[in-house]
């Protein structure tokens, strides 16, 4: 891959990351797919990032200008503020589940009553995954 290649490549994932905090910053409720896709993301342009810093010749000001700028994004937009309103919407949505949960638990349940508690379950099965996934981007975070 040509350094222009890899250059074209960086700005479109840096794109597609941008847009996808811009979308999750302006919305209260996250759905699990959100939350993974962003940290794919995030994944995807870091390293990326590690990539262009090896093969960008030292001389081209604005590839390292893109990498900085990129950087800079994911350090000040997302770890400082998304990454944490993602962690608390996780927390939050789990809380919420277990609590509905909890108050579901009558002698006598209808067809219904069962079916949804199924569904709260498998719900708060795939926050807790998803959380845990969530966890180990934060957990990376403190080795830095």
């Amino acid at each position: 891959m040509s350094s222009n290649e890899l250059i074209e490549l960086f700005i479109i994932e840096f794109e597609k990351l941008e847009n996808l905090a811009n979308q999750i910053n302006s919305e209260n409720e996250l759905d699990v797919n959100q939350i993974v896709e962003i940290y794919y993301q995030i994944t995807n342009v870091s390293s990326l990032i590690e990539v262009m810093r090896q093969q960008i010749d030292k001389s081209d000001l604005s590839s390292f200008e893109k990498i900085s700028n990129a950087e800079n994004f994911i350090s000040e937009k997302f770890n400082s503020t998304i990454h944490p309103k993602i962690m608390s919407n996780i927390s939050n949505s789990v809380l919420e589940i277990t609590k509905n949960l909890q108050s579901l638990n009558s002698e006598q349940k209808s067809k219904e009553t069962i079916e949804n508690e199924a569904k709260l379950y498998e719900k708060l099965r795939e926050l807790m995954s998803t959380k845990e996934f969530v966890k180990q981007y934060d957990a990376g975070l403190s080795d830095d």
